[in-house]
C-alpha cells in the first residue's frame, strides 16, 4: 500500500460508503493479528452482521415495550422447557465469549457466539406466541449482548439497542415516541379490522400508507403479522432510506435480469425461426467450429481437428439432421403459395 500506487482508501472516503459502525464490525470481524482486506464483500459482511444484531434488539424491544417487566418481576412462574433451554445457550453463550476473549481477544469468534445466541433467540419468538414471551429472559440477553458491543465501542450509552438517530448515543427519542406510537399503533389495527369487515379497500389503502410511507419517512418502521399486534420498530430516517435505496436497487437489478432473459429469448426463438430456413444438407455446414468434412447428404465426416466422426456421433447426428427435415418441411408448407 503506497500513495504513488493510489491503493489505499482513507477513513473519510470509507465513511462516505459505510457507518463508523459498519467499519468497526468489520474490524470486529477479523482477528487483530491478521491483514484486513477492505473490500466490498468485507463491508456487506460486517453490514449483513449489523442487521442481524439491530433487527434482534427491535424485535426483543418490540415484544417487551407493552409490558410492565418491573411487575413481571415481582410474581415468578415456572419456566416452560422453551425458556429453560434459551437460558441454557444463553449460559453458554457468555462462557463462550468469556473463552474467546481469553484466547488473544479473539472478537470474531465473539461476534459469532453472540449470534448463535441471536439465532436461539429469534428460534424461541418464532415457536411462542406473543402472550408466553418470557421478556425478562429477552431483555436479560439483550442487556449482555449491548454490553459486549459497548465494549468493543459499536455503542456509547447503556440502553438496549443501536441509536435511533445517526451520530447519537442514546434512544431518548424512541423512548418519548414509544407510548403514542402504540396507541397509533392500536389505533390502526382497529380501522384496519373495522375496513376488512366493511370491505373498504380505500381505508385499508390509506392504512398502507401510515405503515409504508408516512411513519417511514420519521424513521419509524411497522411490521404487520397475522394473529399478532402489529410490530413497532424504531430504525431511524438514515437506516430506512438505505433500506429503500438497497431495495429499489435490487428490484431495478431483478427487472433488468427479467429484461435481459427475455430478450435471450426472443433471439433465441429468433434463430430458432431462422434456422428452420436452412436446409437440412447445409445445417451442419454452419458449425465450421467444429466439423470441416461432410458426406453427399452433409452429415459431418471430419472434425475441425481432423478426426473422423464415430458411427455414434453420425447416429447422434442423423437424428438430429432428420427432426431438423421435419422443421424445414412445415416452414416450407407454410409459405404462401405462388
Amino acid at each position: 500500500m503506497s500513495k504513488s500506487l493510489k491503493n489505499f482508501i482513507t477513513i473519510e472516503d470509507a465513511l462516505k460508503k459505510n457507518t463508523s459502525r459498519q467499519l468497526r464490525l468489520a474490524f470486529l470481524l477479523h482477528s487483530w493479528k491478521d491483514t484486513l482486506d477492505y473490500s466490498e464483500s468485507t463491508m456487506e459482511s460486517a453490514m449483513a452482521c449489523e442487521k442481524i444484531f439491530n433487527e434482534f434488539f427491535l424485535n426483543v424491544k418490540n415484544v417487551t415495550r407493552r409490558s410492565d417487566v418491573d411487575k413481571l418481576a415481582v410474581g415468578y412462574s415456572k419456566w416452560l422447557p422453551s425458556e429453560i433451554e434459551l437460558d441454557k445457550k444463553f449460559s453458554l453463550c457468555k462462557s463462550n465469549v468469556h473463552a474467546a476473549l481469553c484466547d488473544n481477544v479473539d472478537t470474531k469468534t465473539t461476534l459469532e457466539v453472540l449470534r448463535e445466541c441471536i439465532s436461539a433467540c429469534n428460534v424461541y419468538l418464532r415457536d411462542c406466541g406473543s402472550s408466553t414471551v418470557n421478556h425478562n429472559l429477552l431483555l436479560n440477553i439483550a442487556k449482555y449482548i449491548t454490553g459486549i458491543l459497548k465494549i468493543f465501542g459499536i455503542k456509547t450509552a447503556d440502553d438496549i439497542g443501536f441509536p435511533v438517530c445517526e451520530g447519537s448515543s442514546s434512544n431518548d427519542v424512541e423512548t418519548v415516541v414509544t407510548p403514542y406510537l402504540n396507541i397509533l399503533s392500536d389505533f390502526r389495527d382497529s380501522v384496519r379490522s373495522v375496513a376488512r369487515s366493511i370491505d373498504s379497500k380505500d381505508i385499508l389503502v390509506l392504512c398502507d400508507k401510515l405503515r409504508d410511507e408516512t411513519l417511514p419517512d420519521n424513521g419509524v418502521r411497522l411490521e404487520d403479522v397475522d394473529g399478532k399486534p402489529t410490530a413497532i420498530k424504531f430504525v431511524g430516517r438514515e437506516a430506512i432510506l438505505r433500506e429503500r435505496k438497497a431495495k429499489a436497487t435490487a428490484e431495478a437489478e431483478k427487472l433488468a435480469e427479467k429484461e435481459r432473459k427475455k430478450k435471450e429469448l426472443e433471439q433465441a426463438r429468433a434463430r430458432k425461426e431462422e434456422l428452420k430456413k436452412v436446409h437440412p444438407k447445409d445445417l451442419f455446414k454452419l458449425e465450421t467450429d467444429k466439423y470441416s468434412e461432410f458426406d453427399e447428404n452433409g452429415l459431418p465426416t471430419v472434425d475441425n481437428q481432423g478426426n473422423k466422426i464415430s458411427k455414434g456421433l453420425t447416429k447422434k447426428l442423423q437424428k438430429i439432421q432428420a427432426a431438423h427435415a421435419a422443421q424445414h418441411t412445415d416452414y416450407l408448407k407454410s409459405l404462401p403459395k405462388l
